[in-house]
């Protein structure tokens, strides 16, 4: 969209912007689908999992609260919750309390938990940079970047209301 009102605008996308919106949706579904393949046949890891992990992964300590890695990842705090405690059971993560909140908690990476990512991580950056980078000049890196940026700024609590950008997004 070019304009920061909807005002004027058709309710349909154009064909261009339908073909890229599908091919988008398309895209992600079966990336997902295959990395997720990827990391199970490699390491026994999930896509899900490996979110996690790298998220702890470069984290100080290897630890976060609760709802920073749900933020981070864009998780509802329940799933968070669901996939962390599935986690733990296999030994990946651990939870400690929070001395300063009573009812916070912090997932902490496990030895076992980096082990995992850092032997699931050469084959998966190998499978993305196959499947995503290959054959992609430097431009359309820096181009996808400016886009993904852009629709992941809208995406922010607040940043889009009623049809318009807000000011302090941009």
């Amino acid at each position: 969209m070019h304009s920061a009102t909807l005002e004027g605008m058709s309710p349909w996308l154009s064909p261009d912007e339908h073909d890229a919106w599908r091919g988008l949706l398309a895209m992600t579904s079966r990336l997902d689908a295959r990395l997720n393949q990827q990391l199970q046949e490699s390491s026994g890891l999930s896509l899900t999992d490996y979110a996690v992990l790298v998220t702890l992964s470069e984290a100080a300590e290897g630890r976060l609260r609760s709802y920073e890695i749900a933020g981070s990842l864009g998780w509802e705090q329940s799933r968070l919750s669901h996939h962390v405690t599935r986690m733990q059971r296999r030994g990946l993560v651990d939870r400690e309390e929070c001395p300063t909140d009573r009812r916070g908690a912090f997932v902490v990476l496990t030895g076992a938990g980096r082990a995992a990512i850092e032997g699931a991580a050469p084959a998966h950056v190998e499978t993305v940079r196959r499947l995503v980078f290959e054959d992609v000049s430097d431009e359309q890196v820096a181009q996808l970047t400016a886009f993904t940026s852009g629709v992941l700024r809208r995406l922010e609590p607040g940043a889009v209301e009623a049809g318009t950008l807000d000011a302090s997004a941009s």
